[in-house]
């Protein structure tokens, strides 16, 4: 079997003629092809769809529930919201200077801002991976954020004991997508009183993030964000279905698109994961376009020097114009009364 021209030299499809001779030797093992009349007339048609898939249109979408993080609120009826900063905190002020950074060209512009970072990225993928100051200095570094620009704050929690000591300063827990349906984890964010946003595994159907508002519900959670960041899609790529964004719109809670997790190639480097930045504006648009309430981008005045993430990291310097954009398909979507 010949390799395809599609992806020379990694991926090996059957080319046309092969699957003619493919054809022709399956057909003459068949000594009469109505014997297949049989095993047909017992199966049942099945549309897998019909199954799967939420049906729209046949029943009312959930009462749209907005979510209150500290001065900024996320939902129908408000302004497209920002989730953003670096992926981990990094020493020497990196991450003061990205919030006031963010910020001032947030302000600018007037779109409503949660400034991000993690304190701990428990799910690098090496050891020597750099993953942060810990949980203590963590703390401190949010405290001293919140003081000099008076941003409200979220990070992601990956243990249920980490819940309520960082729900003392953050607004907004974050639940990261590889932990999507860990109950305790979810049960001890909504707990704290804070809002939790949770991002969909990359093993979930949008529709499957209904048993996760049960769960935060279930337990006297006050809101809930969803975040859509891709689905697996074979080894080291994922894929984005921005029908999922309407989707997880219909299950009441406000969805945010995660444009720079989206565009990860995960383990694709050398002990690191890979990404492809410039496909960052693309999704971006995409998925305004689409309807969601906010949107979740990870940014680096030099990506290539971050200590997380870094390939798949927005240029500081080009969040303004991508922003600029974002918010003028944000007008026209609203203005025709598409979302």
């Amino acid at each position: 079997m010949r390799e395809s021209p599609i992806h020379e030299g990694t991926a090996i499809l059957p080319v046309r003629s092969e699957l003619k001779d493919f054809e022709k030797a399956f057909d003459s093992d068949i000594d009469d092809p109505g014997d297949f009349a049989e095993i047909e007339g017992s199966i049942s048609p099945v549309n897998p769809v019909d199954i799967a898939t939420p049906k729209m249109n046949d029943k009312p979408m959930a009462k749209m529930k907005r979510v209150d993080i500290g001065p900024v609120t996320v939902g129908a009826g408000h302004e497209l919201a920002l989730i953003a900063g670096p992926c981990v905190m990094e020493p020497e002020g990196m991450t003061e200077f990205l919030a006031r950074e963010i910020g001032a060209v947030c302000t600018g512009l007037g779109v409503p801002l949660i400034f991000k970072a993690s304190f701990d990225k428990a799910n690098r993928t090496s050891k020597s991976s750099f993953r942060g100051p810990g949980i203590d200095e963590g703390i401190e570094i949010f405290r001293q954020i919140k003081a000099e620009t008076g941003l409200p704050v979220t990070t992601d929690v990956h243990e249920p004991s980490q819940a309520g000591r960082i729900a003392e300063v953050v607004d907004l827990l974050q639940v990261p997508a590889f932990l999507a349906r860990q109950t305790d984890l979810l049960e001890a964010c909504a707990s704290t009183g804070r809002p939790v946003n949770v991002k969909k595994g990359q093993f979930m159907a949008p529709w499957d993030m209904a048993h996760v508002i049960s769960k935060i519900e279930s337990a006297g959670g006050r809101g809930v964000l969803l975040t859509e960041r891709g689905t697996t899609f074979g080894y080291g790529r994922l894929i984005n279905d921005m029908r999922a964004i309407p989707w997880m719109r219909a299950l009441g809670a406000p969805v945010v698109f995660d444009a720079t997790h989206s565009v990860q190639l995960p383990s694709a480097g050398a002990g690191i994961t890979a990404g492809e930045r410039d496909m960052i504006p693309y999704l971006s648009r995409a998925a305004v376009a689409a309807g969601c309430d906010a949107l979740f981008l990870e940014v680096h005045p030099d990506p290539d020097k971050a200590l997380s993430d870094g390939p798949n990291a927005l240029r500081l310097t080009d969040l303004e114009p991508l922003l600029k954009q974002l918010l003028a398909i944000r007008k026209a979507m609203t203005e025709t009364d598409a979302i």
